[in-house]
């Protein structure tokens, strides 16, 4: 019997969305292998012949499973711009139909019970920049990236490299070591860089903005900064900023008028502030990021807060040419201040990304009027899950990061950014416990899994660091201390990615059934499958692919080797810690 309790659709987000202008995905979920089959019926309610509703069907596909359900989808394309739609579901005795007004045993003649997209406005497509799914990012600390001008050092720099990272130490980054860095950024195939926060700031972290409109002067200024920006372009390498709009310094001017003026401070609305004086004793009565006194919580639904943090946005998109902002914390902000972000920046430079600080499920803000995407933490903890801490089994990961892609449509997972340590997390290399057979598989996964890719500084050599501040060494520049093996590495993943359009193409990722710790996974077009096979074990596993092969050219895409299938059934060898990238014309 069809369990329906388990049965799972609604008209918004992740199962009906436009997909195109003119493409409709829609989805269901069911409880797992309870369903034999699911067609959908659908067709513009006011298409009457005969005083008979026309409607068409279309058979769903079942996209995916993780322990609990079964996911289905089909894309189609109507002749009108409204659609009323229902579910036909069979199992092997059965048959339902599910409509927006229940389950009947039959199939209902009357429109007006099915689920209704009432038109289909080419303005609610969620469309973020078309680049951003073809961009592997780099994420750059720039205090501990590159000292390319000793004369702008803060006051008691340390030597490069020359001391553990701790909350308060200077090493000197700036904006003219990453200039140097740019032929080394751009041999490794990085076409977007990610600067944490660059503005005025006492702390070494600069998350504790003290002047939003103020390059900080330790790494140079806005006529460097300028010409940063540019070079990039000339590399077609993108610009992303970090914005910190949910708190300041306590260094920030209009606090620090709420310090002294207390509630006659013009500023004293700027901030959360429950009673005065500001600090009894060892209470703090303002809200703060965290529990952090030194960083007061900004009141971004007061209008002169919304208008100066707007105009700093605004500033540095027109003063130089930025591609994106990285929102911190972003949502511990009030969604009404992001409309108004987006509506502003967007009005600026239709083709920016808005990327933001999320660890959680993030829908709300991604329905096109808030954001373009979010960093993909989940990604990252079911990541290191696998790969990192063996608690997950091969099949329960592919399980769970079914759950994950199908959270979100796909327009909004091709953009996901994708991440496996960064400032705030131990580096994967300690993660790994410096198994740095594992640190390349999950390179490997990262680099052909939908979404934007992004790479924390010096992973890609194969720098360590425990929990923040140690995840903030210095880079080293010195061959000798750099794994020039794994760099070569990445380097040609990146180069598989930028030359395999369907790895950074829309489209429905598929996962086969896990063999031990070995799973694998491939996206498909009209003509081509590309797969990539991940053996996470220390025994060598052979696998046996579900495709007639027989005659087909396969190609090892990180080789470039080329062979002709013998026969229908290939069975893949894979060495222990081995991954498989391969593609063949279906």
């Amino acid at each position: 019997m069809i369990d329906l309790a388990s049965i799972y659709h609604r008209t918004v987000d992740n199962y009906c969305y436009l997909h195109d202008e003119e493409t409709l995905h829609i989805r269901i979920r069911t409880k797992k292998d309870n369903v034999a089959e699911i067609v959908l019926l659908f067709g513009d309610q006011y298409e009457i012949v005969d005083y008979k509703w026309i409607t068409f069907r279309q058979t769903m596909e079942k996209a995916g499973s993780d322990c609990l359900f079964d996911y289905w989808q089909v894309s189609i394309k109507t002749n009108y711009k409204r659609i009323r739609y229902g579910f036909i579901l069979k199992d092997w005795e059965q048959e339902m139909t599910l409509t927006e007004k229940g389950f009947f045993p039959f199939v209902p003649e009357d429109a007006g019970l099915f689920f209704c997209l009432p038109y289909m406005h080419k303005c609610d497509v969620f469309s973020p920049p078309d680049w951003v799914r073809k961009t592997i990012w780099y994420q750059i600390f720039p205090e501990r990236f590159r000292n390319g001008d000793s004369s702008i050092n803060p006051e008691h720099t340390i030597e490069w490299g020359q001391e553990e990272p701790n909350l308060t130490n200077f090493f000197g980054g700036d904006f003219q070591g990453i200039m140097d860095s740019l032929d080394y950024l751009q041999d490794l195939g990085i076409n977007g860089i990610y600067l944490t926060p660059i503005f005025a700031a006492r702390s070494n972290h600069k998350y504790d903005t003290i002047d939003y409109f103020t390059i900080d002067p330790q790494f140079g200024d806005i006529s460097l900064f300028r010409e940063l920006v540019k070079e990039c372009h000339n590399r077609d390498i993108r610009v992303m900023l970090d914005a910190v709009f949910n708190h300041c310094s306590v260094e920030f001017p209009p606090f620090q008028d709420v310090i002294e003026k207390g509630e006659n401070s013009l500023y004293k609305d700027w901030f959360h502030i429950r009673n005065f004086p500001l600090k009894d004793g060892n209470t703090i009565n303002y809200e703060t990021f965290g529990f952090y006194e030194y960083m007061p919580k900004l009141n971004t639904a007061n209008e002169d807060v919304k208008r100066y943090l707007l105009k700093a946005a605004s500033y540095w998109i027109k003063e130089c040419n930025i591609d994106g902002w990285r929102l911190d914390v972003a949502n511990e902000i009030d969604h009404r201040f992001w409309y108004e972000f987006r509506a502003t920046v967007k009005a600026i430079n239709p083709d920016l990304f808005i990327l933001g600080e999320v660890w959680h499920d993030s829908v709300s803000w991604l329905r096109g009027d808030q954001f373009d995407s979010v960093m993909n933490y989940p990604f990252l903890s079911k990541s290191l899950q696998f790969f990192a801490y063996d608690m997950i089994s091969a099949q329960q990961f592919a399980e769970d990061l079914t759950t994950i892609l199908h959270s979100y449509s796909d327009n909004i997972n091709h953009v996901l950014f994708n991440i496996i340590d960064s400032h705030d997390t131990p580096r994967v290399l300690n993660e790994c416990h410096y198994r740095k057979e594992r640190v390349r598989l999950l390179f490997t996964f990262m680099l052909t899994f939908p979404g934007t890719p992004c790479i924390y500084y010096g992973d890609e050599i194969g720098l360590d660091g425990g929990s923040d501040p140690g995840c903030r060494k210095c880079m080293p520049w010195q061959e000798n201390q750099q794994d020039l093996e794994l760099r070569n590495y990445i380097k040609s993943l990146i180069a598989v990615r930028k030359n395999t359009p369907l790895l950074t193409s829309y489209g429905t990722l598929y996962f086969l059934p896990a063999v031990e710790n070995c799973f694998a996974y491939y996206k498909k077009n009209e003509h081509e499958i590309v797969l990539v096979l991940i053996n996470k074990s220390e025994i060598e596993i052979h696998y046996t692919l579900p495709f007639s092969l027989k005659g087909k050219k396969i190609t090892l895409l990180l080789t470039q080797q080329e062979y002709a299938a013998e026969s229908d059934e290939l069975s893949i060898t894979l060495a222990p810690y081995e991954s498989i990238v391969l593609s063949f014309a279906i």
